[in-house]
C-alpha cells in the first residue's frame, strides 16, 4: 500500500468549505486526519488553536 500525507493550513472559523472541497477532490481513501493543536496562553486562561491538519490518504492506484 502507498500513502500520501497532505498538509492543510486552516482557520477553523473560515475554512470549512475549503476543507470539504479538498477532501472531496482526493482520489484515495482518507485514513486519518491529525490536527496540530497549538496552546495559547491569555490573561484569562489558556486555550488551544488548530493551526493545520495532516491528512493521510491511502492511494488506490500506486501513483
Amino acid at each position: 500500500m502507498k500513502y500520501k500525507v497532505h498538509h492543510f493550513e486552516l482557520k477553523m472559523s473560515e475554512d470549512q468549505l475549503k476543507l470539504e472541497q479538498f477532501l472531496n477532490r482526493l482520489r484515495g481513501e482518507v485514513v486519518s486526519i491529525v490536527p496540530n493543536v497549538k496552546p495559547i496562553f491569555r490573561p484569562m486562561g489558556a486555550t488551544a488553536k488548530v493551526d493545520f491538519l495532516l491528512i493521510i490518504e491511502k492511494q488506490l492506484n500506486w501513483e
